[in-house]
């Protein structure tokens, strides 16, 4: 399939950052909990070529088999006005952007994974990092083939989300990269996928995230781990610091979701990213982003007032009290019956 790619004439980004690469010498301790993390990321690696059915085609017309409702201009008078190849073609750009995003994103973990294992002082952390590391390369192994091969359309880093990078690689704090990426922009990004895994009928956008949330479920629990064993070692203005870093990311990120390159590419007037940042789909969407964020953030210690009248405003506290390690473990055993499921398929074909 060729390709397009919605090109901004920019094919390369550098950022620059100084940072102290650490070595640790105490090969014999280590954080049991930490080192079961690292054991259980050495058991789990899987190949994207082997795990995934590749040969299922999907519509292109409706990649992910997602209902028009959780389109934000659906039911509005730039939709009812589409006849059904551009409709079909709102469904496909949509798609493409949506998985480009989670493919930039991939690249960023991974850019932060090798930096983690470079800078952070603990040699259990550098082991699990250097798992992490080979999770995220496969990630953005799978997203890009999907994209090519299935979709044919790719669009660039979203500005929101390419600000958020840039600052979390740039830091040369080790406990920036781990909050801006394991717990920030990996933990809205579970949430996002999971809406997939949940909702889509198609078969092959269902099973790619499946695999990644498996994964993405343990990176998060990493960064949780690590920074609740440091946080309540810092100053109070360095926690502040933090928290307001915190607060800005989750702005950023709520931001990331209008898609307003979407609606340029297709021609669609500007009042339609408008009425998109203000509809009831997105409120719902954007709310539901920040399950695992928000008991995470209390889960580390970053609670102040700051944090708290944020999540206020955006009207997510509920989701304070929320059992982040039964939805861990759920993203967990997802991945698993997924395989027994496709396990069974196969052996009743075989046996057909």
């Amino acid at each position: 399939m060729t390709t397009h790619a919605i090109d901004t004439g920019e094919h390369e980004w550098g950022v620059d950052s100084a940072v102290t690469t650490l070595f640790d010498f105490d090969y014999e301790a280590g954080r049991d909990q930490l080192l079961r993390l690292y054991d259980k990321g050495t058991r789990k690696q899987w190949i994207g070529s082997d795990r995934i059915d590749w040969s299922t085609e999907i519509d292109p017309d409706n990649p992910t088999g997602l209902p028009d409702e959780f389109i934000a201009i659906h039911g509005t008078p730039w939709w009812d006005k589409m006849n059904d190849a551009e409709k079909g073609e709102v469904r496909r750009h949509f798609e493409a952007w949506r998985f480009s995003q989670f493919m930039h994103g991939e690249q960023g973990a991974l850019m932060c994974a090798a930096k983690i294992v470079q800078t952070v002082p603990d040699l259990d952390s550098k082991f699990y990092a250097a798992t992490q590391t080979i999770d995220e390369a496969r990630h953005v192994e799978v997203y890009g083939r999907y994209l090519h091969d299935k979709i044919g359309l790719v669009y660039p880093l979203n500005q929101n989300l390419r600000s958020l990078l840039d600052d979390v690689i740039a830091d040369s704090r080790w406990d920036l990269t781990y909050l801006g990426m394991q717990v920030l922009i990996e933990g809205l990004a579970l949430a996002a996928f999971g809406l997939i895994r949940q909702q889509a009928t198609d078969p092959l956008a269902r099973a790619i995230n499946t695999y990644v949330m498996q994964d993405e479920a343990r990176h998060v629990m990493f960064g949780r781990l690590a920074l609740r064993d440091y946080y309540p070692q810092l100053t109070q203005p360095e926690r502040d610091e933090r928290e307001e870093f915190c607060v800005d990311a989750c702005y950023r990120m709520r931001d990331r979701f209008l898609g307003e390159e979407v609606w340029s590419s297709l021609d669609l007037p500007r009042e339609v990213t408008e009425y998109v940042d203000s509809s009831e789909v997105l409120r719902q969407f954007r709310g539901f982003l920040f399950v695992r964020i928000v008991p995470i953030l209390r889960d580390i210690g970053l609670w102040g007032n700051k944090v708290q009248q944020a999540f206020a405003d955006m009207g997510v506290m509920a989701f304070a009290d929320a059992d982040i390690d039964a939805a861990m473990a759920e993203d967990e055993a997802a991945g698993d019956e997924l395989d027994a499921r496709m396990a069974r398929v196969k052996s009743v074909a075989a046996e057909a």
